[in-house]
């Protein structure tokens, strides 16, 4: 381990140079993409120093303690210390998800229970806007298809990092743990008997793809031209400005209507595409790697119920790690940071487990 992380120092020692050279910056992409490869190895650097001086105070403090007892007590602490230090960077050396600092698009589908169903996709929507601004992040509503009585049948927004995110704390690093069919037990507005109903939604995260990341041909795709309509079918454009893309070599169809020119639709479609076909070609390549990753928590599998809203309870569960609180009140009001670290945690050992 601790030969990798003499290659790492070596190479941070490097990128510090280089990234002090003005002429560097010319490239803005170039000097981008140093810099952030520089923000992930200084951790490790700094991880890595204050594990050796540790070792160093160990020594000193036992030399110390053969004149004056008292120093015992210091070896212990200092000992307790050095061992936090190398499991932060066992975890530090575990090879990231590469796609950890991007933005995302999050998707959020209507499942089983009608229209509490949408009301729940609606609440849903509502705690991550409100999670993302708890964090700093900005959002940006794509496409959205409301239901009759309030929420959503099917709702995309775009959410960002205002400014470069410390490693680990990209929006697809904490955001790509909400994927998968989330669960809510409540009595709906629609009950009058006071019964409790179960209904579910589905969440869809994937990773913002950019136009290096996934090429589109234009050959590749059909793009069909048509009115938008509103809740109940009704239309609500007399021109044909929504538009509905089908990438023909894998089927995946986009459609796009809340824009009001069918420019603007086709962009946010082709925006929605590229990610999909991203997420898509991510998961194959996952298939196919003889070390397919074993984490328990699985980030894109919408069959997986994950999480369960329990509103009697004020409870909130996530099946995948064991997590459970009694706070879900401030849950749905973005205070989501518990619950992802449970994710993230859980997703760590797992790493660490198959790294060993």
């Amino acid at each position: 381990m601790f030969e990798a992380v003499e290659e790492l120092i070596g190479e941070h020692a490097d990128l510090e140079r280089r990234l002090a050279d003005p002429a560097i910056h010319a490239d803005q992409a170039g000097a981008r993409r140093l810099n952030k490869r520089y923000a992930e190895l200084t951790p490790i650097v700094g991880a890595y120093r204050a594990w050796k001086s540790t070792g160093e105070d160990i020594e000193t403090a036992r030399e110390l303690s053969a004149d004056d007892p008292d120093f015992a007590g210091e070896v212990k602490e200092l000992e307790a210390r050095r061992e936090e230090l190398t499991d932060r960077l066992r975890l530090l050396l575990v090879p990231r998800d590469p796609s950890d600092d991007k933005d995302v698009i999050l998707e959020i589908k209507a499942g089983e229970g009608g229209d509490e169903s949408a009301l729940f996709a609606g609440d849903l929507l509502r705690m991550y806007l409100r999670y993302a601004e708890r964090q700093g992040w900005k959002t940006e509503l794509i496409e959205a298809t409301e239901s009759d009585l309030g929420g959503y049948k099917d709702v995309q927004v775009a959410v960002k990092a205002k400014t470069n995110a410390e490693p680990g704390q990209g929006v697809w690093a904490r955001l790509k743990y909400e994927g998968g069919v989330h669960r809510v037990q409540r009595v709906p507005a629609t009950e009058s008997q006071g019964r409790i109903h179960t209904s579910a939604a589905g969440v869809l995260v994937l990773p913002e793809a950019e136009d290096v990341d996934v090429e589109v041909g234009p050959n590749d795709l059909r793009i069909d031209v048509y009115r938008s309509s509103g809740p109940g079918g009704q239309s609500v454009n007399t021109t044909d400005s929504a538009v509905r893309i089908t990438h023909l070599p894998t089927g995946i169809v986009v459609s796009c209507q809340n824009e009001k020119s069918q420019l603007q639709n086709k962009e946010q479609a082709l925006r929605i595409l590229r990610a999909r076909l991203l997420a898509a070609a991510q998961e194959e390549a996952e298939r196919e790697a003889s070390d397919a990753r074993r984490s328990q928590v699985r980030t894109v599998d919408r069959s997986e119920r994950v999480r369960t809203y329990n509103y009697p309870e004020n409870r909130i569960s996530d099946h995948r790690v064991g997590f459970k609180a009694y706070n879900l009140d401030q849950v749905l009001d973005g205070e989501l940071d518990a619950v992802v670290q449970a994710c993230v945690d859980a997703d760590s050992a797992a790493k660490l487990a198959a790294a060993s």
